[in-house]
C-alpha cells in the first residue's frame, strides 16, 4: 500500500494487540525487559535460551521475511548472555548469537540485517566440536551498526562510533570514529565540535511522546472510512 488507509480506531486496536502480544508471549521469555518497549510485529521475534536482558524503552522492528533472533547457547563450560541497554533500536533481520557474552550500550542502533556473533561455533581442527573459540562482544553507548554489518567475536567498539554498511568487524574500534570495510578500519573521526543527540533525548518522556504520536494518528487517519479501507483490502487500486 502507498498509504495507510486504516481508520484511526483500527490502527489503535492493532497497536494494542501488539502490546498485549509482547507482554503476554515475549516478556516471559526474557530474563529482563524494561518498561515501555515498542515491538513492531512482535510475533516475528525469536528468543532462544536464557540470560537475555533488554533495557528500558527498547524498540524492535520486524518484518514477516526479516525476523529478529536472539540466541544464547549453553554447552559444557560455555554460558552465553545478551544484554542490551536502554533506548536501543533493533531493526528487521538482526541476529545475535552468544556463547560467552554480547553487551550493547544504551542508545545504540543496530540496522537491518546486522549479525553479532561471539563464537566460531565449531573448532577449527576438531570440526564436530561445537562452539570453538568464543570471546565477548562489547559495544559502547550510542554505537550505530550499519545494514548487513557483521560484528565478530572479541570485538569492542567505543562510544558513538559508526560502522558502515556491509562492514565485517574483526578487531576492536575506538570511540568517536566512522569505520567501514572488510575488515573494518577507521575512516575518519567524528567532529568533536558537533553535539550528538541520542535516542534518550527523543524518548525522555514516553508518556508525552505517546500522546504526540496518538495526536498525529488522529490527524492523519481521522478521515479514513471503514468501507474504503475494506475495499482497499479486497480490491486495491493504483492510488492505494
Amino acid at each position: 500500500m502507498r498509504q495507510d488507509l486504516r481508520p484511526y480506531r483500527i490502527k489503535r486496536a492493532a497497536l494494542w494487540f501488539e502490546r498485549w502480544y509482547a507482554n503476554h508471549f515475549l516478556r516471559p521469555q526474557f530474563d529482563g525487559l524494561g518498561s515501555h518497549p515498542l515491538f513492531m510485529k512482535p510475533w516475528n521475534i525469536s528468543v532462544h535460551g536464557p540470560n537475555i536482558h533488554l533495557g528500558e524503552q527498547i524498540h524492535i522492528i520486524t518484518a514477516r521475511d526479516r525476523k529478529v533472533c536472539f540466541t544464547v547457547w549453553q554447552f559444557e563450560s560455555h554460558c552465553g548472555e545478551i544484554r542490551i541497554g536502554d533506548y536501543c533500536l533493533i531493526s528487521p533481520g538482526v541476529r545475535m548469537d552468544s556463547a560467552s557474552g554480547i553487551h550493547i550500550g544504551r542508545n545504540s542502533m543496530i540496522a537491518s540485517g546486522a549479525y553479532l556473533t561471539d563464537a566460531d561455533w565449531h573448532d577449527i581442527y576438531d570440526r564436530p566440536r561445537a562452539i570453538g573459540t568464543t570471546r565477548p562482544i562489547r559495544l559502547g553507548e550510542n554505537v550505530w551498526i550499519g545494514d548487513q554489518a557483521i560484528i565478530c567475536k572479541g570485538v569492542e567498539i567505543g562510544d558513538n562510533t559508526v560502522v558502515g554498511t556491509g562492514s565485517i568487524v574483526t578487531s576492536s574500534l575506538p570511540a568517536n570514529v566512522i569505520a567501514g570495510g572488510n575488515p573494518a578500519r577507521v575512516i575518519k573521526p567524528l567532529d568533536p565540535d558537533k553535539p550528538i543527540r541520542t535516542r534518550a533525548d527523543l524518548l525522555a518522556d514516553p508518556v508525552a511522546l505517546s500522546a504526540e504520536m496518538d495526536a498525529l494518528d488522529r490527524y492523519l487517519l481521522g478521515g479514513n472510512g471503514y468501507l474504503n479501507w475494506l475495499r482497499s483490502l479486497i480490491r486495491p487500486g493504483s492510488k492505494d
